[in-house]
């Protein structure tokens, strides 16, 4: 071993700076008490007592494992996937009691029409080659001859637009 300075630091001038002062040790205080030479076990090693790796580091400082980040990530799935399920719930039980208050308020308009088979009452459908006659004439209703109490046939006059609208409303009634 070399008892002397080491050849490169030789060639280094020191200078001794007044601004400079070197630390001095701390004075510890009456109540100072040391660490137990038994230390309870880490928070961060397993069961067994082995210290896990701490693989990853946030700029923070944090230092986490992969089985903690799976873990916690697991959790926060679990979390958003029950509040996602509560979400839905409360949405059907919100349609369910729309679709009930409707259901209430039609039958208080209408008390006993959606209890029956009839919904609606619609039209006959009249079929194409039933309006129009074998000769290629508008079969009219007012067109028609009627036969009258003795037998003899009588034209029925051509009636005007408000006769026409007043036959379709109720329906066409024979002269006598």
């Amino acid at each position: 071993m070399p008892s002397g300075p080491h050849p490169l630091l030789a060639q280094i001038p020191l200078t001794v700076s007044p601004f400079i002062s070197l630390p001095s040790a701390p004075t510890l205080p009456y109540t100072y008490k040391p660490l137990p030479s038994t230390l309870p076990p880490s928070a961060t090693a397993d069961g067994n007592g082995n210290e896990r790796e701490k693989i990853v580091v946030s700029q923070s400082g944090h230092a986490a494992s992969p089985e903690d980040i799976i873990a916690s990530c697991q959790a926060l799935q679990d979390h958003i996937q029950k509040l996602h399920e509560d979400a839905e719930r409360t949405i059907r039980e919100w349609e369910d009691n729309l679709r009930e208050e409707e259901l209430a308020e039609k039958r208080r308009v209408a008390p006993g029409w959606l209890d029956r088979e009839e919904k609606i009452l619609q039209p006959a459908k009249v079929a194409a080659g039933s309006s129009v006659d074998g000769q290629g004439q508008s079969a009219n209703i007012m067109d028609q001859q009627t036969e009258d109490s003795s037998g003899a046939t009588m034209q029925q006059p051509v009636p005007t637009r408000e006769g026409d609208e007043l036959d379709r409303a109720f329906g066409s009634m024979g002269m006598r």
